[in-house]
This record gives structure tokens, sequence and C-alpha cells, in this order.
């Protein structure tokens, strides 16, 4: 543990806490108290209306298509769109039950999302959440008041995982769904059909979304370390393996690698902003890093 990793809250302690109304305010208010959105999350401004040039008006905001056509200059006006729409979709399908430490990939996933929506409310931001797998099991409606975390956290609290999952079908249902454009967070393992997942990412960019992927994936699973005969039970399929995994270990690190490419690169070039999280770190590490580019991005505007 590093000197700088000591102020952060482990899966240990986070697991101590029952509640996940408690862990998500716990999380937030050990680092994030007092911030303020707008320089973290991004701010959008919407265009008002038109009004007359005067002298000593700052001519980058002249329309000059409208001088083109009535040869009068007239400013364009702005109003700041103070509130932020946020949708979180947490992927509750069987393969996040999978857990090899204090947190499984649902419980990491669900403090994460539930600690994001404590934040973003706080400050007065619509959130909305969505729980799914091969289909959409529970969604809240965009609210920004304090009290709409309890809505948040019983729809997250009382779907756990147990279906297949099929998130590029989801995303593209959400995209329909929400027209007006926002910030998307998916919080999901992203096991499934890689190409229909990142079209769905694609098409909500396409929308005018903005885009953000925590990728939550278990120590085993990035690392492999089994040693010895060992069963592998599938999660979303009835199926199981007896085998010798150092015999597989080899092969399964490749496939990993090329799935976690495929996955970077598909998502860097739509433009959607991804981050893999094990579920054995900080989580409110990670979240602060996520925090820390939306600045560094809100910033290069």
């Amino acid at each position: 543990m590093t000197p700088d990793s000591k102020r952060f809250l482990h899966p240990e302690a986070i697991r101590r806490i029952g509640r996940l109304e408690l862990r998500a305010r716990y999380v937030v208010e050990g680092f994030l108290s007092g911030m303020h959105r707008s320089p973290y999350f991004g701010q959008s401004v919407e265009f008002l209306q038109h009004r007359q040039y005067v002298p000593g008006d700052d001519l980058r905001h002249v329309d000059w298509k409208a001088w083109a056509k009535q040869d009068r200059l007239y400013v364009k006006q702005f109003e700041e769109d103070a509130n932020m729409r946020v949708t979180l979709l947490v992927d509750v399908s069987a393969s996040m039950r999978y857990g090899s430490g204090p947190l499984n990939k649902y419980e990491y996933a669900c403090t994460a999302a539930a600690s994001l929506a404590y934040l973003l409310l706080r400050q007065h931001d619509g959130v909305s959440c969505y729980a799914f797998d091969e289909g959409i099991r529970a969604r809240t409606s965009m609210r920004s008041t304090e009290t709409h975390l309890a809505a948040i956290i019983q729809s997250l609290d009382a779907n756990p995982p147990r279906e297949k999952t099929d998130a590029g079908a989801v995303l593209r249902i959400i995209a329909e769904a929400n027209p007006r454009r926002g910030l998307m967070i998916v919080v999901s393992d992203l096991l499934g059909d890689v190409a229909s997942t990142l079209r769905g990412l694609r098409l909500l960019r396409q929308r005018g979304h903005d885009v953000v992927v925590l990728h939550v994936m278990d120590d085993d699973e990035i690392d492999f370390p089994f040693e010895g005969p060992t069963r592998f039970e599938g999660l979303e399929i009835a199926d199981a393996l007896n085998c010798n995994p150092r015999a597989l270990r080899e092969g399964y690190l490749a496939a990993l690698e090329r799935f976690l490419e495929t996955l970077r690169h598909g998502c860097a070039r739509d433009a959607v902003d991804y981050t893999l999280i094990r579920t054995s770190a900080p989580l409110d590490a990670a979240l602060a890093a996520l925090l820390s580019r939306r600045l560094a991005a809100y910033r290069t505007r």
C-alpha cells in the first residue's frame, strides 16, 4: 500500500457498511464534500435568443447568418443549463454475482452508482437509474431532489443478479427512450457480445449523449490466479468445466487482452470515456480519478 492510498476507502471497509445508502454517503462525504458540480462533470450552454448588436459586443457571438439574410447585426444570447441530466445504467446480470474479495461485482457497481447519485443529487442535478440484464429490470424517473436517492437505492437493491445480459440491446432501447442529451454512465462487467455493446454505446454518442463506461471486473477475471484442479461453473449458462487451470491460463489471458483491447479501441473511436476498475480498488479513488478526468476535459473546452 502506498502512502497516498491510505487515505482512500478500501472494499473491506465498505463491506462492513451494510446498507447501500450509508455506503454511498460515506464514500462521497469522505472525499468530495463541498465540491461544486460543474467543473467536474462539465456544463452545457443553450441558445436563448437574439438581440441587436451594440458597439462593444463580443464579435464571436454575432450571428453572421442572420446578418447575411437581413443585413443587420444580431448577437446570440445563451442561457447556461445549470442542471445536468445524468442516467446511471447498472448491470445486474448473473455474471455480476462473481466476487473473490469483500465485494462482488454487483455490490461494487451498485455502491459506485449510488455514490455518484448521491453526489449529483446533493448538487441538484437530475439523475435517473436503470438496472438491466437482457432487458430493463427497473428504472427510476429523472429527479433532482436529494430524497430521490431512496428510489435509486431501491431499484438497485431489489434487483439482485439472476439473468443473462444483453447490454447492446438495452443501450439501444435507452437511446430511443432518452432523446434529450445528457450524461450516460454505464457500470458493468461488459461480458457478452462486444460488437453489440459497442454499437449500443456508439448509438448513445450519435444521439448527442456524453458517455462514461466504468468497466468493473474481479481480480480473478483479470489475473486468473487459479492453481490445481478447479471446477468452473457458468453464471449465465448452465454449464461447468473441470480442468487444470494452468493449462488454460496463457490462452485465457490472451483472449482477455483481445477483449479489453477491442473495448478500449471501440470506446476511444467513439469518444466514450472508458475505465477498467478492479473490485479490489478503493472505490473513492476510482471515482476521484473519474472526476479528475472530467475536470481536465472541461478545462480544455
